[in-house]
């Protein structure tokens, strides 16, 4: 019976990420799905796949970067889908118009609207990275500054990626 349990609790461990401590099952199935979706609408705004590239999201004291890279440095594919997507964002971004974020994420992430509002303030500059690209997000205006860093905190938590 003991073997039963061990190879059942083994096998639950394989249908789903661990939940996280103090979160109901309920929550936690939530939480997938609404990650499964993102990825999904991600896949459909972006032109890449979620799951063969990594994202990063770095704040900075004077605005912030997103990143974006195939896991596979073979990928060339995917990294001519990363560059087209993130120069298309930069310039997008630079004329107040985030409809991919909205895409990607089935809302508006925070911050966006001060970004739209103060894009005269705020920089963007794409540039190509080995594996794929940068845009980097520059201001001088402190409440352009609080907007961008809350929009890539948003993402650094959507995204679930470290700094």
């Amino acid at each position: 019976m003991m073997t039963i349990l061990i190879a059942f609790a083994l096998l639950a461990g394989f249908q789903h990420p661990g939940m996280p401590a103090g979160t109901s099952h309920a929550d936690h199935l939530k939480q997938m799905q609404k990650d499964a979706d993102l990825k999904r609408r991600g896949a459909l705004a972006m032109g890449f796949d979620q799951d063969t590239t990594v994202h990063h999201f770095t704040t900075t004291a004077t605005g912030g970067t997103i990143a974006v890279a195939v896991r596979d440095a073979a990928d060339a594919a995917g990294r001519s889908a990363i560059r087209a997507h993130l120069k298309e964002i930069a310039d997008a971004f630079a004329n107040g118009d985030f409809a991919k974020p909205l895409e990607t994420h089935g809302e508006l992430p925070p911050g966006v609207p001060a970004m739209q509002r103060l894009a005269g303030a705020i920089r963007y500059r794409y540039a190509d990275t080995p594996r794929g690209g940068i845009v980097t997000i520059a201001t001088k205006d402190p409440d352009a500054l609080k907007a961008v860093h809350a929009f890539l905190e948003y993402q650094t938590r959507e995204h679930h990626v470290s700094r």
